[in-house]
């Protein structure tokens, strides 16, 4: 605990200096630095986004555990809602589905308005980071469980345990391969549908609801997880089910020519929220069947591993965007794909929740 405590404290410091340096405006601070302060928020961000199941393990019972991590997961999530937001509504697109002159005022005016939202990241990293020093405890004064209270594998034998667990390695993958495609589709969704006639500002529409109510979701069924436990698996199923229904919807869509689809604004729009939904959703459900299978690794090893496979996909799929951008239906193809062999996994995948047996049955 003590570790995680000054890992939590390095990751917001990371992410204020990258913060930092990514708001100077120049020439030399643009081409140099904000590398540096993305691969220093790139270091910070797992630590940020694997701590739920570590918070909601330690401050809370067993009852509580799914919920309390929906909502911490969650909330990285809404800030990515925000940014799909922030961009197109404070600066303009400089592409042909935002009128724009192309003269050197207007670039200008753009600079200025990029440099604005970047100062305002700074200013909220700055208040979050003087919040974390100002006060963030360790643990309770009680543990809320018996799995809170219990000793975890170090690291060196978590990470072998990890690695010849199979039904590990199969969630992993069924998690790790379509999220990571979702998270790089979602990052080009404007080019993606910019051939379809969808403006930059209806993208960013498009993508702020889908991760709302892929949060909203999340949290509900999290919340169901705990009310009727076991059924982890069930859950995923059906959402992922969902997951490859809609992905398929989106990518016939966006080929109207052939199959005569109607490509209109709500069907765009249902499409890729209903994808967004059922795809962000599944994260808390994830991260809580990943505890529970290879418990007592600890949290922040099993999350981390898994994060790391899905940024990795991600960059591969980023990769190859980079020399196949001008056509881009092989990326929408690579989503309901990506579902359905997610689907086969957790379909093969046979569950087991140690960490709740030793609360329910041990505690009795």
């Amino acid at each position: 605990l003590y570790l995680q405590d000054r890992r939590v404290w390095l990751t917001t410091s990371c992410i204020e200096i990258s913060a930092s340096t990514a708001s100077q405006p120049s020439d030399f601070f643009n081409s140099r630095l904000i590398h540096g302060g993305q691969l220093l928020n790139g270091l910070a961000g797992p630590t940020v986004m694997n701590a739920a199941p570590f918070l909601s393990t330690t401050w809370f019972s067993a009852d509580e555990r799914a919920t309390a991590t929906a909502i911490a997961s969650m909330l990285s999530y809404l800030g990515g809602a925000c940014a799909f937001l922030v961009g197109p509504l404070v600066v303009p697109a400089p592409n042909g589905t935002s009128p724009l002159l192309a003269s050197e005022t207007s670039r200008t005016h753009i600079k200025d308005l990029i440099e604005t939202v970047l100062y305002a990241e700074f200013g909220v990293v700055c208040l979050l980071f003087s919040a974390t020093l100002a006060y963030f405890p360790p643990r309770p004064p009680l543990p809320p469980s018996v799995a809170a209270a219990s000793q975890r594998l170090s690291y060196r034998r978590s990470f072998c345990r990890l690695l010849s667990n199979m039904r590990f390695l199969m969630i992993a993958l069924a998690y790790a391969i379509p999220l990571g495609v979702f998270a790089g589709w979602s990052g080009v969704l404007d080019l993606i549908l910019t051939p379809v006639h969808v403006s930059q500002v209806d993208a960013g529409w498009i993508g702020f609801w889908s991760i709302v109510g892929g949060c909203v979701v999340g949290i509900a069924m999290a919340r169901f997880a705990d009310f009727i436990r076991g059924m982890l698996k069930l859950i995923l199923l059906l959402l992922f089910s969902g997951a490859t229904l809609s992905s398929t919807w989106f990518t016939l869509t966006c080929l109207n020519s052939i199959t005569h689809l109607p490509l209109t604004t709500v069907t765009l729009y249902a499409s890729c929220i209903l994808l967004g939904v059922f795809l962000n959703s599944s994260i808390p459900i994830f991260f809580e069947l990943f505890v529970e299978t290879v418990y007592p690794v600890p949290e922040g090893i099993t999350c981390g591993v898994v994060t790391f496979l899905s940024n990795m996909f991600m960059g591969v799929l980023l990769f190859f965007l980079t020399f196949y951008h001008t056509e881009l239906s092989w990326f929408n193809w690579c989503l309901p794909g990506s579902c359905l062999l997610s689907l086969l996994l957790i379909l093969c995948f046979r569950e087991s929740y140690d960490r709740l047996y030793l609360d329910v049955v041990v505690s009795v």
